[in-house]
């Protein structure tokens, strides 16, 4: 007689139940993983945006006059935007603001929207959307 190779139902059956449960845990910390890289992301070219406009003001003596070289109008800079990028300003002040695109994968999270302004205020003021 020769000896049966392969696995049983039984084992079959733990080797899916295991992998499930890999699964669940896993799957929600690697959704975490990428929030974090988004938000990073977008708090990095929020900051680039705010130093080319202070050295705009810097050149020109204020906010309003003129084009900015080089600002940012999405987040990531390349691809599929998670992040739309704007700007409102006037001579003396400026709001940057990142809103998360509708249906993106930032959609209705803490930090679904962010702004920056010339002095420095940061919101929302949540650790977790501008580390420091």
């Amino acid at each position: 007689m020769s000896a049966q190779r392969g696995f049983t139902l039984i084992e079959l059956l733990v080797a899916v139940v295991i992998v499930g449960i890999l699964s669940a845990v896993a799957y929600p910390s690697y959704l975490e993983h990428v929030r974090k890289a988004h938000r990073a992301e977008v708090t990095g070219l929020l900051l680039q945006n705010a130093h080319r406009l202070e050295r705009h003001f810097a050149r020109q003596g204020n906010y309003a006059v003129g084009t900015v070289e080089g600002l940012q109008q999405q987040s990531p800079a390349n691809g599929r935007a998670v992040y739309r990028l704007s700007l409102t300003r006037d001579r003396e002040v400026y709001e940057l603001r990142a809103v998360a695109v509708a249906g993106g994968p930032m959609a209705g999270d803490a930090c679904a929207s962010y702004s920056l302004n010339q002095v420095g205020q940061r919101t929302p003021a949540d650790s977790r959307c501008w580390r420091r």
